[in-house]
């Protein structure tokens, strides 16, 4: 099945009842437990959008459910994204690659431009108007995934090598390289940091020699020193670094919101506060809390239980996603699988670490959970291309 939702053997002779519950079905071969897990993961997070800003009048125009209805919002249009992505197939979007990946170049190089906004000191926006914005960033991580993947897997998957040969990784990071250098442009460096996790996750299940990964990793620590020693970071992200080093350095400035994320999460106990009762959600005390810090409301409203659920669902996620990867035939489906694992995975730790204070604030929402709607389009984009690939793997007699 190159796309749509035609089945094999089944003519329009079957009911429609009867093509939807045949075994090899589309309906039937989605993995339910990963598109369980991820609707899940989004109601909760309007719950806790809504609770971080119901009471934040500058915010919602004096709308307790602004956040609420468009967080609902942008979860219903994610989710057809990718009830369209299963729809055209991961198959014939590789065809489409060349074009997908030079819209999100475009899309990138536009937010330099005067049509470029910048968000908590980030440029890394487009205005669109009406309350509406979008982060190109977000969809750049899938070019690069389905970019590299196409490079890697084809002449491996035409039976013409068994491992993608030094030409072709050479080609394939130069295809992540492109939009990763002009994110770090911005700068977006809690982007960059993901793409980078990306590709070593594309590297190493492609089969690519490990001399790749160990260079790209050694590559990435002398950047880093060497980004750091040119002072290429603007003063925040340098000022975030050293909150991250010395948490006392400057409570009531940078370290402010790290330190009012742990008081927000300690406060919690086991149980947490109740729905809508956190002191210190209720109060306003943690800054971004509807994005990039929403973890901080679960952990004290909802307690260890409740926060520790969102990190099982995450689990579940990642787990269902490694279990795609494994059982595809092809190695096209398995990187791209394991391009998504590698985001997902870094993205929520990053996320759920800086609010912990084990990781630096890097401006990086909590897949499913965080309001955005860029976000969430481009994880349900994600989904959707994991159940293509689970879908049009080969059935047993």
């Amino acid at each position: 099945m190159a796309g749509g939702f035609s089945v094999s053997g089944y003519g329009p002779e079957r009911s429609s009842w009867a093509r939807l519950t045949a075994r090899d079905s589309v309906v039937r071969r989605l993995d339910w437990p990963l598109l369980g897990s991820a609707l899940a993961l989004s109601f909760i997070g309007s719950l806790l959008v809504y609770s971080a800003t119901r009471g934040r009048n500058g915010l919602t125009h004096g709308d307790p459910y602004y956040f609420l209805f468009r967080h609902a919002l942008n979860t219903g249009i994610g989710f057809g994204l990718m009830i369209g992505t299963i729809w055209l197939g991961h198959r014939t979007l590789r065809g489409a690659v060349p074009i997908l990946y030079a819209l999100s170049v475009v899309l990138v190089l536009a937010v330099l431009s005067p049509l470029g906004a910048t968000v908590n000191g980030a440029h890394a926006w487009i205005i669109i108007g009406g309350g509406f914005s979008l982060q190109p960033s977000e969809f750049t991580k899938i070019t690069i995934i389905l970019g590299m993947a196409m490079l890697l897997a084809s002449r491996v998957d035409a039976g013409d090598q068994l491992h993608p040969d030094h030409r072709t990784v050479a080609k394939a990071l130069g295809v992540a390289a492109i939009p990763m250098g002009i994110v770090m442009l911005m700068p977006d460096l809690g982007s960059v940091m993901v793409m980078v996790f990306i590709v070593l996750g594309v590297l190493l299940a492609s089969g690519a020699s490990n001399r790749w990964v160990f260079g790209l990793l050694g590559a990435g620590a002398l950047g880093a020193v060497s980004v750091w020693q040119l002072g290429l970071l603007d003063d925040y992200q340098i000022a975030r670094f050293a909150a991250f080093a010395n948490p006392a350095l400057d409570p009531a400035g940078v370290g402010y919101n790290t330190n009012q994320a742990r008081i927000a999460i300690g406060s919690g106990g086991l149980t947490g506060t109740g729905l809508f009762h956190g002191t210190q959600t209720t109060g306003q005390f943690v800054p971004e809390q509807q994005t990039d810090f929403v973890f901080t409301v679960a952990g004290e409203e909802l307690g260890f239980v409740g926060a520790g659920l969102i990190i099982v669902l995450l689990g579940v996620v990642l787990w269902r996603a490694c279990r795609i990867a494994r059982e595809t035939t092809e190695l096209y489906g398995t990187i791209v699988a394991a391009g998504i694992i590698a985001w997902f995975a870094f993205q929520a730790f990053e996320n759920i670490g800086m609010t912990l204070g084990i990781m630096p604030v890097a401006g990086l929402p909590l897949p499913f959970v965080s309001y955005g709607g860029s976000s969430m389009f481009a994880v349900w984009v994600a989904i959707g291309l994991l159940q293509s690939i689970r879908v049009q793997r080969p059935t047993t007699a």
